[in-house]
Parts: structure tokens; sequence; C-alpha cells
């Protein structure tokens, strides 16, 4: 029964040239058992040559395996280097502040003026803020001056920390230039227009390498003398302000609350340059008399007053302005001083009827 079923499936051709070239291409394994010799130990694991071979070292790939990894050190470690490296390329980009403001009805929005200087400056522009800066210290300390080579130095014998030099109209073009830069200031307080001309006389206080003074005088030929009574109009003017200052209360009453207001009194040696006693309009004498020199302007910068300079400019004018003689203090006429005008042309002089004169343009 069994040779009629096999009969019955023929191999065909294909199946038996297929099993012939498979058995040619994998010819059968020898048996294992018999190569083997009784004493091996068939427990034992083969042993496996291990061949180190060296990398290249890649960094972002090491930094990486520090994820891979549980160890907590390592992750903190990793989370601190990629702050840092933030962290670095954050401060070394450059970035750019603007400086904004609002515009609230202010005053002064788009220009500020500075109270000691007079610059008007806009807030936040840094080129604006740096010419303010170096006009300030210019207006504030005197202009940066070097010095010149041939310096015509008025020699007064009383300068300690300063000197006091000359410049004329024929002088080198760089110190007619310098002596007009130092007009430009002195009109910001004095006024524009008027301080200078060809015809004049220019006195340079020189201390620290700045022009902390300037007086500017001018050849003339006749002055006024202040009259003398007007001591008594001064002397009503104060005594109607002592008046206005009794007559004024002290306590200021707002319902059930008053305020008491407290009188500071101020010492009476102590030169004040709203002094009453030189108040008022400036009256002179109809006649004239004959005069040479004639102080047009002075100034002295802010930090530098009360110092002496104009002093030492008017003893440098005073011996320096004639060739042939030194004036005397009471030969010197000024143009319509203001109050401190007065004040410095009362103390020098040393009296209060002292030669006053009108300024004339030119051109």
């Amino acid at each position: 029964m069994q040779s009629k079923i096999n009969s019955f499936f023929i191999p065909s051709s294909s199946s038996s040239s297929s099993t012939s070239r498979s058995q040619a291409l994998d010819p059968p394994l020898p048996p294992l058992l018999d190569n083997l010799s009784d004493d091996e130990d068939f427990t034992r694991e083969p042993e496996i040559p291990i061949i180190y071979t060296r990398r290249a070292t890649n960094t972002d790939r090491a930094n990486d395996d520090l994820f891979k990894e549980n160890d907590p050190n390592k992750l903190n470690f990793r989370q601190e280097l990629v702050v840092a490296t933030i962290s670095k390329k954050v401060l070394n980009k450059k970035r750019k502040y603007a400086q904004f403001h609002l515009d609230l009805g202010q005053s002064d929005f788009l220009l500020h003026t500075c109270k000691t200087c007079g610059f008007k400056f806009a807030p936040g522009d840094e080129e604006d803020t740096r010419v303010h800066k170096e006009f300030h210290k210019s207006y504030t300390h005197g202009i940066h001056f070097k010095g010149w080579r041939n310096e015509r130095v008025i020699d007064t014998h009383s300068f300690e920390h300063g000197r006091v030099i000359l410049v004329l109209n024929d002088d080198p073009p760089a110190h007619i230039k310098k002596v007009e830069e130092v007009i430009k200031m002195m009109e910001m307080e004095l006024g524009d227009g008027w301080i200078f001309h060809k015809n004049c006389k220019v006195y340079l206080y020189i201390s620290s390498q700045r022009v902390a003074g300037c007086l500017v005088a001018e050849p003339i030929n006749k002055a006024y003398p202040l009259v003398s009574n007007s001591d008594h109009q001064n002397h009503d003017v104060t005594t109607t302000l002592k008046e206005v200052k009794k007559s004024t209360p002290t306590t200021l009453q707002f319902g059930s609350i008053s305020f008491q207001r407290e009188i500071i009194k101020k010492d009476k040696n102590q030169r004040n340059s709203n002094d009453t006693t030189l108040l008022g309009a400036i009256i002179c004498e109809k006649d004239s008399i004959p005069a040479v020199c004639g102080i047009r302007a002075i100034w002295v910068t802010p930090s530098n007053r009360r110092k002496h300079i104009a002093t030492h400019l008017l003893e440098a004018t005073r011996k320096s302005f004639s060739l042939d003689v030194i004036l005397e203090h009471s030969d010197l006429a000024f143009s319509q001083p203001t109050n401190v005008g007065k004040l410095l042309a009362s103390s020098y002089t040393n009296t209060k009827s002292f030669l006053v004169y009108t300024t004339n343009s030119y051109s």
C-alpha cells in the first residue's frame, strides 16, 4: 500500500535539479561530535580576541552621550555646560540700547536747557550729551588753553597760580581766534554784539591751562563820575524795603492750622551781589572829565569767582594799558556796570563815585 502511494507522488525534474543544486552549494556539515575528544570541556565558552582601535574625538557626540546615562551628576554637568554656552553667546553679542521718553506736555521735551551754562540739548542723545558736557566744562572752568610760543605776559608781581596775557588786534590769527572763542562764552551771560571790536585790548587770565577770566578794555576820551547823592536815593530804597518786611506777617493761618515763618538774619559784613546800596539807576554828573581807559567788559568763569581774578585783571590793565604812565585806580572808567559790576568798581576804586562812560558801537 505504501509503495502505491509513493509511486503516485512522482518527483518532478525541476525539484530534483533544485535539490541537487542546493546540495552542491551547501555541502553537508561534518558531524561535530566526531572531531571532539572525550577530554574536552563542553561548558567552557570559546575565547574571542578583542582588538581596540582609537577613534577621533567628537565633543558633540561625547556631550550627547551624557543624556543617555542616568547619572544625575553628569546630567547636571550637561545642563551647566549648555547654560554656559548660551550665556557666553549672549554676552558676546553686541546690543543697541535706545532711550525713549514720553511726551506729557513738558516744556523742555525736545530740548533741555542747562541751568548753569544755558546750553540746550536733547536728553538721551549721546552726541548732544557729549557736546553739552564739553561746553559745560569750558563754561564753568574755562576754555582749554595750551599756551603760545610768543605770549605778551603782563607782570604784576601778584600772581601765584596764574598769569595774565595781553592780546592785540595785530597778533597772529590763532590768538584772535582764541579771543573770539572766549568772547562767545562771555556773550552767554553779558549779551552779544557789543563786547569786542578791533580797537580793544583783551586781557586773559590763564590758570591750570584754562582761560579763567577775561577783560576787554578800550581807549576813551571822556567819562562821567557817578553822582554821590545817589546814596540817599538808595537809602530811601533800603528804608522802603525794611518797611515792607515789617508789614509782612510772619504767621500764615489756614482755618485752625497756623504756620510760623522762619526769619533768617544775614551777616551784615558779608558782601552780597544784591546789596541795596548800589541798586537803582545809574545817575552821573552832567560835566565829563578826561579819561583814557575804559573797561568795556569783564568776566570770570563761575568756578573761579571769589578768587580775586577780576582784581588781578584790573591791575594788569592799569599797569599796561598806557605805555608811558601807570594809571591810578580812579582813572579806570566802567561801561554802565551791572549790580555786581558796581560792587567790583566801588571796591577796586575805593569810592562810590567811580567813572562811568558810554560805549560806542563798532562795525
